[in-house]
């Protein structure tokens, strides 16, 4: 533009030139010439300006331009480091979305695996009702359950509305399944006092609960036998029905109606006997501490016996707890074990001996029991008040194998030192028994899961621990300095 305006500016400078007077046509001419020589040489002056002023706007847009350049250059190398870590976050959501995915499915398919035995356990449960309504005898309610037992992954696809029968109608569906099969694994009945989250007292529960689901993780059946206490929390229990007929039991010389209910809960089925006659027995606020203990939970454990006999059942194990069901292994050998229940074993476990029941032998005859048969010591006859009969010292001598939860002492550390008075019984018995370590259920104690942690974490993502560990830091008042060293121990006490 300014080169422009110089040009046109001296355009107009010549173009203003006077005409010449021809009078005085040689003075003028020569004035003429020389105004005019002066011009172009003004002119010449005003170029090499221009060409300075045009060098220097040239200058100007060169640098304007690498400026330019740079600045992209720049936003371009900005922009590749955020695609760059647009795509870093992108690829880490989409590998967050792949495992949370995974994940999904494993729930689903344990969702889906854990209906499906939930659906062949309820289905056993059927069965035992059909029995004890007249439906069916034993011999083929025995043929049915080994066929439910053999197929059990296809009965979710025959019987998927099982609970919208009655048990006639699925009666008459059970007899056309299929029958191919054999039984797989062990038949596992757990006569027991607690159960979580049904009731829970001490840490026999999370035992029942946790045993019976690894075990059938393994591929055995387990089930589980509870009276039916008023402090019973039953909204986990999924369907859970009465069995309309009555289950007879014996008790002090009579027999005596008892309700059946029969539910899930965490894929294990679960019976709970409730005594009519003798209801005060288990319709009260506490499970334990009362002057009739003994009575109440012999009065359960000879109707559990009952209830397995009636209805056919043929477990290969039974799993018996202290001494509230120890003396189901008396009334099992001396009883019941003629009654079609040849094949199967008694097991006891002891979560300590401090608690035995000692109490007069005649009290024996409540269940039907011979006192004089079983007050002996070699049997049932306490050791140090021979007069009276030790409960827990029969399971001991009447049971196959005998399990002592413990994780800290060995069979002979806890045989001379903490038998309370067992000592003679264990020594004569040492072979069956077994040494158990204490576990704990990692489905339900998961750090991954756990709601009630402020943050979750686990062997893959350990961030969140320390998290956890300073708040239990700050809850026991101790150091909120996430490098202080913790240690905690969980253990039994043996008294």
């Amino acid at each position: 533009m300014k080169m422009e305006s110089i040009i046109n500016s001296t355009i107009l400078s010549l173009a203003c030139f006077p005409k010449s007077n021809p009078s005085i046509h040689h003075q003028k001419t020569v004035k003429a010439r020389r105004t005019v020589c002066c011009s172009l040489s003004k002119n010449s002056n005003s170029e090499g300006d221009a060409n300075g002023l045009l060098k220097e706007e040239e200058e100007e847009k060169y640098n304007d331009i690498w400026l330019l350049f740079k600045e992209a250059q720049q936003n371009i190398l900005y922009l590749n480091k955020l695609r760059l870590v647009a795509v870093e976050e992108l690829n880490k959501a989409n590998r967050e979305k792949q495992l949370l995915l995974d994940k999904i499915q494993q729930l689903e398919a344990v969702n889906k695996l854990g209906n499906e035995q939930s659906l062949w356990r309820e289905l056993l449960l059927r069965i035992d009702s059909m029995v004890l309504t007249g439906l069916i005898d034993s011999a083929e309610a025995s043929g049915m359950r080994k066929a439910v037992m053999g197929n059990k992954f296809s009965v979710a696809l025959v019987f998927f509305d099982i609970r919208q029968k009655t048990d006639a109608e699925l009666l008459a569906q059970l007899r056309h399944f299929s029958v191919g099969s054999r039984k797989n694994g062990f038949h596992i009945i757990q006569i027991c006092t607690e159960m979580e989250p049904l009731v829970s007292v001490g840490s026999l529960s999370s035992y029942v609960t946790g045993l019976s689901k690894a075990l059938q993780k393994k591929g055995h059946i387990v089930e589980v036998i509870l009276p039916k206490y008023a402090c019973l929390d039953l909204t986990e229990m999924q369907g859970l029905r009465e069995i309309e007929a009555e289950l007879y039991s014996y008790f002090n010389g009579q027999l005596h109606g008892n309700r059946i209910w029969t539910g899930i809960v965490h894929g294990i089925g679960v019976t709970l006997i409730q005594p009519l006659y003798y209801s005060s027995f288990f319709d009260r606020e506490r499970v334990y501490g009362y002057s009739d203990d003994f009575e109440r939970f012999t009065y359960f454990s000879r109707a559990s016996l009952d209830y397995i006999a009636k209805s056919g059942k043929q477990p290969d194990v039974l799993h018996i707890h202290n001494w509230e069901t120890a003396i189901v292994g008396p009334l099992f050998w001396d009883i019941f074990v003629k009654q079609g229940l040849g094949g199967t074993r008694v097991l006891l476990t002891c979560h300590g001996f401090d608690s035995q029941c000692l109490e007069q032998p005649d009290k024996l005859a409540l269940c039907g029991l011979d006192p004089a048969r079983l007050h002996r010591p070699d049997r049932l006859q306490d050791h140090t008040m021979t007069h009276l009969v030790n409960i827990l010292k029969g399971g001991l001598v009447y049971s196959n194998k005998v399990v002592m939860v413990q994780s800290i002492y060995s069979k002979e550390r806890i045989i001379n030192s903490f038998s309370h008075g067992l000592e003679p019984t264990l020594a004569i018995h040492k072979d069956k028994l077994l040494v158990s370590p204490c576990g704990f259920d990692n489905s339900t104690w998961d750090p991954s899961k756990d709601k009630f942690l402020p943050k979750n974490y686990s062997a893959d993502d350990l961030k969140g621990k320390s998290i956890c560990k300073v708040a239990l830091q700050q809850q026991l008042g101790l150091s909120k300095n996430s490098s202080t060293v913790l240690v905690s121990v969980a253990y039994r006490t043996l008294k």
